[in-house]
């Protein structure tokens, strides 16, 4: 008798103990999903309220068209008619900043972060890792502010496209540098190696080995790079200013979807704007993260 009391004594404690772990494990579990849920349900709403808000506005006109003055708008609204215009001058411009500054920042970026792979233990190369985590938790109105005092000032004497650019050039530095040096840690050392051991030389082994295998790494790291600049406002106020009309001069300013709405914001007549830009804004956005998530799925299948 004393010897099964003794047994199950022990079994008990243990039921008891699974039980409780039980209990907390499905607790725990339950105050996550509770906190995902919201996170979504939060996510959902603004993606319906611009849905709601800002389809009424899209049109043809809207891409196809620049935006309109106060007047316009005000005569639209008072008739309860769409706005006419669109953000034609907003889209090109985005689209035009943003080829320029990856010419600046793409070449660099890949050939940086190469640089850091190559040289691991190297401390000029820990120096501009330190750097590189620096730049990117600089705020964006500073480094507008700083690229006005260099470019602004001292170089084109004015707002332009160049000086946008080279704003936009540096916050997207950070990304497709630490992107390209992780992307080029996943190649295999044993390509590295076998090339070198046909006597292949080293620049051919970075650009006909290296960067081809890493090239999905390195597509999908510009990739959020151009999604993190493409909604910049703050920058942009300080190096473009904005222009209404489309606008090819690099020594000009030029507008951008993101100036766009903050210009609408700061006219009563144009709140319909607002949304229907933020949306046009948000889904340009999403696509270019869908297309970077497929591409690194993509690479992790291979």
């Amino acid at each position: 008798m004393n010897s099964s009391t003794s047994i199950s004594k022990p079994a008990g404690k243990l039921a008891v103990n699974f039980r409780s772990r039980s209990v907390k494990s499905k607790l725990f579990f339950s105050v996550t999903l509770f906190f995902a849920l919201v996170t979504i349900a939060v996510v959902l709403l603004i993606i319906a309220t611009l849905i709601v808000k800002g389809l009424r506005q899209i049109n043809l006109d809207f891409f196809t068209k620049v935006a309109p003055d106060t007047f316009q708008a005000m005569m639209a609204n008072a008739s309860g008619a769409i706005i006419p215009g669109g953000i034609l001058n907003g889209i090109a411009g985005s689209l035009y900043l943003v080829a320029i500054s990856s010419i600046f920042a793409i070449p660099l970026g890949i050939v940086i972060g190469i640089y850091l792979y190559e040289n691991p233990k190297n401390k000029y190369a820990d120096l501009i890792r330190d750097i590189t985590d620096i730049l990117q938790g600089i705020p964006s109105i500073v480094v507008g502010l700083i690229v006005y005092l260099w470019v602004v000032v001292h170089v084109t004497q004015s707002y332009s496209v160049l000086a946008g650019s080279v704003a936009l050039a540096i916050m997207m530095l950070p990304l497709i540098i630490r992107s390209t040096e992780e992307s080029l840690k996943m190649v295999p050392e044993s390509l590295k190696e076998a090339a070198f051991a046909l006597g292949t030389p080293y620049y051919k082994v970075i650009l006909r080995v290296l960067i081809p295998s890493a090239f999905s790494g390195l597509i999908t790291g510009i990739l959020l790079a151009l999604s993190r600049v493409l909604g910049e406002t703050a920058p942009l106020l300080l190096t473009t200013l904005g222009n209404s009309a489309v606008n090819w001069n690099l020594s000009k300013p030029v507008s951008a979807v993101p100036l766009l709405i903050w210009q609408f914001y700061n006219d009563p007549n144009m709140v319909n704007l607002v949304w229907s830009s933020s949306l046009f804004l948000m889904a340009f956005v999403l696509i270019l993260n869908i297309l970077s998530k497929w591409i690194a799925s993509k690479k992790r299948i291979q």
